[in-house]
């Protein structure tokens, strides 16, 4: 659920700021600060409904903030049941098909929405009033300021600041994800809600090494207020190869690099987009030899594979 976790980000000068901001709304900027509190302080539980590619799936959500700390638990109500529990930010367990996709992640930085640096690369706006969910809520509208990320409309209840509705939106006015609550209750999950089912495998958590060979690997050129976030190495034991990875946000959008030695015969270079999701694959020839660099994230197909080009190692 893109508008629950949201972000971190340094911005540059100081002095620019001022002049950044008087593009934005400060009403905007509140509501955006409001909807940052709720995430970390306001317990919930609901349904929702989330789009993608023209395909509908129907979810349930408990979210429960206690003792400063922050369990979730959501679950799809539509075909074979899949399962995520997280707590503070960190998957513990999975089920159905998302067991395999999961495998294991390095732990990313959580987000933490801060609207005067998401000032520097988005333009923030209110257009109207909307109801969702039996909610009145407030409409913010995100604009990027170039062309390498998307924009987006937040619903946010007036009464909390949570999310009521998410629609992303691409440059030709297009939409590529929808998030939508169909019920919204702010009552405390008990811990039989937040108990995961017995096919939620626990996700398990490879250490990384050190990180020196992470620090292996740069970007020649990225998108404007996108900074490394997260960075691991971890062995493929099929391939018996190392794979290094990058994360990268803007304080709102996130990609992740994935760089692994290639031999000759390895598969083609690609191309793909679900929805707002990316993959773009390319076979470099650097000083280290042969890589095959990936980069998965919700930036435009143009923009990923720039970045993809551009990788280099550390030393070259």
């Amino acid at each position: 659920m893109r508008a629950l976790p949201l972000l971190s980000l340094l911005i540059g000068s100081c002095v620019t700021v001022p002049a950044l901001a008087a593009n934005s709304s400060p009403q905007a900027s509140e509501w955006l600060s409001k909807l940052a509190q709720a995430e970390q302080k306001q317990s919930y539980q609901g349904s929702f409904v989330y789009e993608r590619n023209g395909s509908f799936s129907s979810h349930d959500i408990w979210h429960r903030v206690q003792d400063g700390k922050v369990s979730e638990r959501l679950l799809q109500l539509d075909g074979a049941a899949q399962e995520v529990v997280r707590v503070d930010g960190k998957v513990q367990c999975v089920s159905g098909s998302l067991v395999s996709g999961v495998g294991t992640p390095p732990d990313s930085t959580p987000r933490v929405l801060d609207p005067l640096k998401l000032m520097s690369w988005y333009n923030l706006g209110l257009a109207g009033t909307s109801r969702v969910a039996g909610r009145d809520a407030v409409i913010v509208t995100l604009t990027p300021r170039d062309q390498h990320r998307y924009a987006f409309e937040l619903h946010l209840d007036r009464q909390t600041g949570l999310p009521l509705r998410s629609l992303m939106i691409n440059d030709k006015g297009q939409l590529l994800e929808r998030f939508q609550m169909t019920r919204l209750e702010t009552h405390l999950p008990s811990d039989d809600d937040l108990r995961p089912s017995a096919a939620c495998k626990p996700v398990e958590r490879v250490a990384s090494t050190d990180g020196e060979a992470v620090a292996g690997w740069r970007s020649d050129w990225l998108p404007a207020g996108f900074e490394l976030i997260n960075s691991s190495v971890r062995r493929d034991p099929e391939r018996n190869s190392a794979v290094s990875s990058l994360m990268y946000d803007d304080g709102l959008a996130r990609f992740s690099v994935f760089l692994e030695p290639v031999t000759d015969d390895a598969g083609p270079d690609t191309r793909a987009q679900l929805g707002p999701t990316v993959a773009v694959s390319r076979r470099l020839n650097t000083p280290k030899g042969k890589v095959m660099v990936t980069v998965v994230g919700e930036i435009p197909l143009g923009t990923a594979e720039r970045i993809a080009l551009s990788m280099r190692p550390q030393d070259s």
